[in-house]
């Protein structure tokens, strides 16, 4: 079979617990690049937060706040912000239930606390930089959302929002966390109309995952890819499971495809 993208989850997939990545790792990303195969990294994350990372693997095409922005060699080809009064809806519910959140648009982090101990933590763990307070009526678009200091019995009323998609934040370190995503658009939808747009069908196509916000993703390609250290309920999501992120997953992955020899 002859593969033409190779999607990659970043947290727990490419980057372990301290934000590094294994040799092996960077070496399983290269090769796949020098058979031709346009690698993707497709993160809840906010592009803007990783273009050192991004430069490091030199990977040119992304996927970014849980599929509703992506570009491709740099160039933008998905651009699908949230509805504002979906914003404003969660807001209001963020303040009833003394939650904080983080609002991304394509440039900044928009926090509604800057000091909280959940959100430092959360700007300590993911290594955000781009950070400022959210201001009041802001009319910029928002592309997604994580709400922190969310007890789990207060999670249903997230879920009752309309067109909302809630999923965990599977990170160790991480707890009381849970992304926002439009419901309509997930790391799956933007893998189909990316794959589209370049005219690749699913089957040269592959995904790595370890986290129900990639349940989507790997379901609409070909070969699809679990980390050992993944979220158990994905597990029967993906074609096939590989080594923990600490032990190179992505490398035998590709491997046991004979991408890698």
């Amino acid at each position: 079979m002859t593969y033409q993208a190779l999607f990659l989850d970043i947290d727990g997939t490419i980057l372990t617990y301290d934000h590094s990545y294994t040799e092996l790792t960077k070496k399983a990303i290269q090769e796949a690049q020098s058979k031709g195969i346009e690698v993707f990294i497709a993160t809840g994350r906010p592009l803007h937060e990783l273009d050192e990372l991004r430069a490091e693997l030199g990977i040119r095409s992304a996927i970014g706040y849980n599929g509703a922005y992506a570009v491709y060699k740099n160039n933008v080809i998905l651009d699908e912000p949230m509805d504002h009064d979906l914003v404003q809806h969660t807001l209001n519910l963020a303040k009833e239930y003394n939650n904080e959140l983080v609002l991304y648009t394509d440039q900044k982090n928009l926090f509604t606390s800057l000091t909280h101990p959940e959100v430092e933590n959360f700007i300590a763990h993911f290594q955000l930089k781009e950070n400022e307070l959210y201001p009041e009526n802001l009319a910029l678009p928002i592309y997604s959302m994580t709400v922190m200091n969310l007890s789990k019995e207060h999670v249903p009323f997230y879920k009752q929002l309309p067109n909302l998609y809630v999923s965990t934040v599977n990170v160790e370190g991480i707890s009381k966390a849970y992304d926002l995503i439009q419901k309509n658009i997930n790391k799956g939808t933007a893998v189909g109309k990316v794959l589209a747009v370049l005219g690749i069908p699913k089957e040269q196509a592959i995904a790595f995952g370890d986290g129900m916000n990639d349940k989507e993703m790997l379901q609409t390609v070909g070969e699809s890819f679990v980390m050992a250290n993944g979220d158990p309920n994905l597990f029967p999501y993906a074609k096939h499971r590989t080594t923990t992120v600490d032990n190179s997953g992505i490398y035998y992955g590709l491997k046991k495809l004979g991408i890698i020899k």
